[in-house]
């Protein structure tokens, strides 16, 4: 626990203060003796001279990041070629997003990149080391640094993929002001950004420097009707020549739906019953007191009127409601980032130096309307005898037993809510020099709170089931035939309040030095080393409202408060081998402590300690000024994160995407299966015996550059884990119902008081992973009559990325690569970008293009497609190839003076519109594309202008 905090950063301050004693007595350089800097650069704890080393460094300044045209750090990483498989803020609109944007290298995920601000962990977005990148301010970056090789010798766990390493500016004397205005050329999505940056004192003259950064972002929201690829469920789409009909909706319909259970009887004239299931889903061999044995569905609106109502499809009985109407695609959001720094030299060899960043970023989602599941209406109501009875046989009515209704609480708006996260990240150290030891030690706190706050468009069960039980509210109507009151009575009845706070926290105390320790015939041998501990904490907390689980049918959110203790050491040693040749060798210990649940097993932990050795050689080759040669080879250490060891089962709402009932599922739960496609339920757990997951990996390339003018890099990786922690999504479960016949159970359903089939989705240890692929950078300098040419191109083409099949032994593997895989994601084969600027004179021209290679669509089955002269009936199982994207953005800028510069943009220049996909998992709630993977704005302008003072 972090309660003694303010204590234990005192305690850590005195040893900080104390460290440089340990290298007494200074020692001065030399009169006349020139001083050469040492710099140290990310995936090395030495400072040295020479900064070209064996590992593939990818660093953006602040001019690069200026002509990418991005207006914040997630919208940055994102067009980087070697990012894959990280959250985007569409994740948030219905999906598992969060509110949180994070970064993912390789495509191995988002836990395993390690994102660092000026070199310091940050306060994870949950319970492992995710970050969230909304919360790093753009405008104090002085430049990015992203190894795209393993580092866990030197950082330890989460860096398995690689690191992003966020390195703010320092020693400013002037003061910088820049603001920009987006604007879509369709209707929403406008955004407005400000920021002011500044500092005083000369750290060589004045022995001091503080700076400072603000910036202020606002992004508008955009509504799936305001674009044509969007605005509905009920898509019409061409395929091989033949016309078809994509039907995405939700059997939460509007009118609703009906599903009916008759009583049926024994020859003897008893009824018959229906066995009990335990909790597992096995059935008990007593049988259940709830007799209803026969159904029938049907949709009462279009049993009366031949068709379905407005917005809605058939199916089956049934009729789906276009719940993608309701959405707004892209969220709002409002951002806040600050970063303050102070630098003071101690002496000549010594400076002690604090910053800050703190951030608030705001995300309102607004996704469909309220669905509210199965629940009862009294067979005696008059809304049965009006809408139900009419389309009963007389032996249906004679053994009714029960009626459930299905229904979309349009009236009560959009599922509206707020995440608001604010982050802190706190530094102070001293670092410096004594003799040729340069060393650096420092204490930081992190602290990360994100609260939701559900602001309107959930019903208050209290107040809202006696509206449609008693028929006050007509469900299977029409929304337009519901009167003034009703509706008025249906939005009084929703909730608004906060609903449920997250808070990390990170107290970490970091020491590390380096020096030479000989001289070799080829030069000096370098060692660093360094030592780490880490505190982190992890809780969730629920209001009353939502412990008193006042929302219709909703359970109360689990509370959560983990805790864990790290700690970690490494060596690190370059050697000079011969003339051109050196090689770099790391070794590191990490110690994961157990996590400990501080509120059900009463500070006892839940599982063991786990600990590992890792190590990482490296090595480079200049044969000659052009030629660079390199190479590494490397193991990983990573420990699953804490809600993944000890979260109870917990109540996870229900599957993205509608399911039939698979086949060889056990009779006792098939028989709770429905008819045509459904969401079914969904529960998560961890859990306690998941074993540490390990890496193995190798690297090798050269660099090609026979002058300023040029260069060409080219990188092999490979990345295979061991023991990789997941867990299955909704598509691999239901695609194979014998293999994981354990992930199927039920759930209380607490609308009918009856059981629902439900999924386990438990984190559990896949085996392995294979992954490996080839990363290139092209820059060339062209001088030309007219200006100067700077070009660049980088890319990746993926190799391979396959994961061995959870719950097999032999070698079936999965994947997602050029196809959208069973994970619900697409590892892409080729992302390449193209810059390109021409300076002439007072004006720079940039022109960049993002190119991603299509892909192989998610299978399209079980009635989500169907012929286009006739919806009610369903197309055979359809498979499309979504075509490439590219995109081009354009920005010029002019430079009035050295003090003022304006530029005008263009994102998205040829309006590239996003590929039909027919996915229907993964992500939101967004139908017919898949917007992890696109431009959702459309042709934006922008203008911008900066002024330095």
């Amino acid at each position: 626990m972090l309660n003694n905090k303010l204590f234990k950063i005192s305690k850590l301050a005195l040893v900080i203060g104390s460290f440089p004693l340990l290298f007494m007595p200074n020692v001065q350089a030399a009169d006349g003796e020139e001083e050469i800097e040492r710099i140290e650069v990310t995936g090395s704890s030495i400072k040295r001279t020479d900064i070209e080393g064996a590992l593939p460094i990818t660093t953006i300044s602040a001019d690069d990041i200026t002509k990418s045209g991005v207006t914040s750090v997630p919208d940055l990483i994102a067009q980087l070629p070697s990012m894959q498989g990280f959250t985007t803020a569409a994740d948030s609109v219905g999906g598992s997003g969060g509110g949180v944007q994070s970064a993912s290298l390789r495509d191995l995920g988002e836990e395993y990149t390690l994102v660092l601000l000026n070199g310091r962990r940050m306060a994870s977005s949950d319970s492992g080391g995710t970050i969230d990148l909304s919360s790093i301010p753009l405008a104090a970056i002085k430049r990015v640094e992203v190894l795209t090789d393993g580092a866990s010798a030197i950082y330890g766990s989460d860096a398995i993929a690689g690191v992003v390493n966020f390195i703010m500016k320092d020693d400013m004397q002037d003061f910088i002001i820049n603001a920009r205005y987006d604007k879509p050329e369709e209707t929403g999505g406008e955004s407005f950004n400000v920021s002011l940056s500044g500092g005083f004192g000369d750290l060589g003259s004045d022995s001091f420097n503080v700076m400072f950064a603000y910036s202020h972002d606002e992004q508008d929201r955009l509504k799936s009707v305001d674009r044509d690829f969007s605005k509905t469920g009920i898509l019409p789409f061409t395929h091989n020549d033949n016309e078809y009909i994509l039907v995405q909706g939700s059997a939460n319909a509007g009118p609703g739906n009906a599903y009916l259970s008759f009583f049926q009887y024994n020859p003897d004239g008893s009824i018959k019953m229906l066995p009990e299931l335990d909790a597992d889903g096995n059935e008990t061999g007593n049988f259940t007191q709830n007799p209803h044995y026969a159904t029938r569905n049907f949709n009462p609106y279009r049993e009366a009127n031949g068709q379905c109502g407005p917005n809605s499809a058939p199916s089956g009985t049934t009729c789906m409601f276009d719940y993608t109407s309701t959405l707004e695609i892209f969220p709002e959001t409002t951002r806040d980032n600050v970063f303050l720094q102070g630098i003071v030299e101690i002496n000549d060899n010594m400076q002690t130096y604090v910053n800050a960043s703190w951030s608030r970023f705001e995300m309102i989602t607004r996704i469909a309307p309220y669905p509210t599941g199965g629940f009862g209406l009294p067979l005696s109501s008059q809304l049965v005898t009006d809408e139900i009875m009419p389309h009963l046989s007389n032996a249906e009515k004679a053994s009714l037993a029960k009626v459930t209704a299905r229904w979309r609480v349009l009236p009560g708006g959009n599922r509206t809510s707020e995440w608001s996260t604010d982050t802190l990240n706190a530094t102070w150290g001293i670092e410096g020099d004594i003799g040729d030891v340069t060393y650096d030690v420092a204490v930081t706190y992190a602290d990360s709170e994100r609260d939701e706050t559900r602001l309107t468009g959930y019903p208050i069960e209290a107040q809202f089931m006696p509206l449609v039980t008693s028929g006050a509210v007509n469900v299977f109507g029409t929304f337009d035939s519901l009167s003034d009151t009703a509706n008025q009575q249906v939005k009084d009845s929703m909730y608004g309040g906060p609903w449920e706070k997250t808070e990390t926290e990170l107290l970490s105390f970091e020491a590390k030095a380096s020096m030479p320790v000989f001289e070799l015939e080829e030069g000096d041998v370098y060692i660093g080393f360094g030592f780490d501990y880490r505190e982190a904490e992890y809780t969730r907390r629920r209001s009353q409202a939502n412990s008193d689980a006042i929302i219709l049918f909703e359970a109360p959110t689990d509370e959560f408060d983990f805790s864990r203790e790290t700690y970690g050491m490494f060596i690190e040693t370059i050697i000079p081998v011969f003339e051109g040749f050196e090689v770099t060798a790391a070794v590191r210990y990490d110690n994961i402590g157990a996590v400990t649940d501080h509120d059900r097993t009463s500070g006892q932990v839940v599982n063991k300690d786990e600990n590992d050795t890792t190590y990482k050689l490296s090595a480079s080759y200049r044969p000659d000024g052009d030629w660079l040669l390199r190479a590494s080879i490397g193991t990983g250490f990573k420990s699953a994160t804490m809600k993944e060891i000890a979260s109870p089962r917990e109540d996870f709402g229900v599957t993205s995407g509608n399911f039939d009932c698979p086949v060889g599922l056990a009779p006792a739960l098939a028989a709770l299966c429905f008819p045509e496609s459904f969401q079914y339920q969904v529960w998560r757990e961890g859990n306690p015996d998941l074993k540490p997951e390990t890496s193995e990996q190798i690297s090798a390339g050269f660099v090609y550059a026979p002058g300023n003018d040029f260069s060409f890099s080219m990188d092999y990786w490979s990345v295979d884990l061991e023991d990789q922690v997941t867990r299955l999504t909704e598509a691999q479960i239901f695609g194979d119902a014998v293999l994981y016949a354990d992930l199927f159970t039920t759930k209380p359903n607490l609308g009918t008081g009856e059981d629902d089939l439900a999924i386990i989705q438990s984190a559990v240890n896949i085996g392995k992973s294979e992954n490996s692929g080839v990363d290139w950078a092209i820059n060339l300098t062209t001088e030309l009559s007219m200006g100067t040419l700077k070009s660049s191109v980088t890319g990746t083409y993926m190799i391979e990325s396959k994961r061995l099949r959870s719950g097999t032994t032999t070698n079936q593997f999965d994947t997602s690569l050029g196809k959208f895989g069973s994970d619900d994601e697409v590892t892409f084969r080729v992302i390449t970008q193209i810059n390109n600027t021409l300076t002439m004179g007072d004006f720079a021209h940039t022109i960049n293009l993002n190119y991603r290679s299509g892909y192989q669509d998610q299978l399209a089955t079980g009635g989500d497609v169907r012929l286009g002269s006739d919806i009610s009936t369903n197309a055979p199982d359809i498979q499309l190839s979504v075509s490439s994207f590219i995109k081009f953005d354009y920005l010029t800028t002019y430079f009035y003076n050295d003090n003022f510069n304006m530029g005008f943009g263009i994102k998205n220049l040829f309006d590239k519109q996003p590929p039909l996909s027919l996915r229907t998992s993964g992500a939101g709630h967004q139908v017919g594309y898949d917007p992890r993977y696109v431009d959702v704005l459309g042709r934006t302008f922008y203008i911008s202008a900066e002024y330095t003072f």
